[in-house]
């Protein structure tokens, strides 16, 4: 699955034109499964190096943040393009845009300028993280905003749900908005629907 979640994610980010892509991952710079995404979307291969989650993506955004960088998670593929325009316009706006997800992270967080001091120390994966995030944002005084609410894919629940939003448009999203993924579900007899 974590295959065509890639897929989708990069295909969707590739239609920012105006956006630098940057495909970053563990070992993303030795992997020929990275060299092919990056060659086949015009992304730049960039390692997020070691340690949790934090670390990895404070490291990742520390390197693009000065002018204006948005980390997205590969598990939302139904994601639709207009909530990720939506993040960039709010970046031109304020420093800091956190975009939530319904287990209590967060999708997709965007950093313009100095990194703040805000991924630290978090649980990693727990329901309390965007809470956490905004907390710390609060303390330091950023200024920031949260972004449109999406779900992700950590759990064969959420991959249940998953389907059932492509099939049903529960979340006003179709297999149109990430192919890769609805062909796989479709294969593994969990989306019906032919469109």
């Amino acid at each position: 699955m974590a295959g065509a979640f890639i897929v989708d994610c990069l295909a969707k980010a590739a239609k920012l034109r105006s956006c630098r892509l940057v495909l970053a991952g563990d070992r993303a710079e030795s992997s020929p499964y990275f060299d092919y995404l990056s060659q086949r979307f015009g992304a730049e291969l960039t390692s997020q190096g070691k340690g949790h989650l934090g670390q990895r993506m404070a490291r990742v955004l520390r390197r693009y943040s000065s002018a204006g960088a948005i980390l997205m998670g590969a598990d939302t593929p139904s994601l639709p393009l207009s909530f990720i325009r939506e993040s960039i316009k709010d970046l031109r706006e304020v420093p800091v845009v956190v975009a939530p997800a319904l287990d209590g992270g967060y999708y997709l967080i965007g950093i313009r300028g100095a990194l703040p001091d805000i991924f630290g120390d978090l649980d990693w994966g727990g329901a309390g993280v965007l809470r956490q995030t905004v907390r710390r944002l609060r303390r330091l005084r950023i200024p920031y905003r949260i972004g449109r609410w999406w779900y992700d894919i950590d759990r064969a629940s959420d991959l249940a749900f998953l389907a059932a939003d492509l099939e049903q448009r529960i979340c006003a999203t179709d297999p149109t908005s990430c192919p890769a993924t609805a062909g796989l579900l479709r294969e593994m007899g969990l989306l019906k629907n032919r469109r």
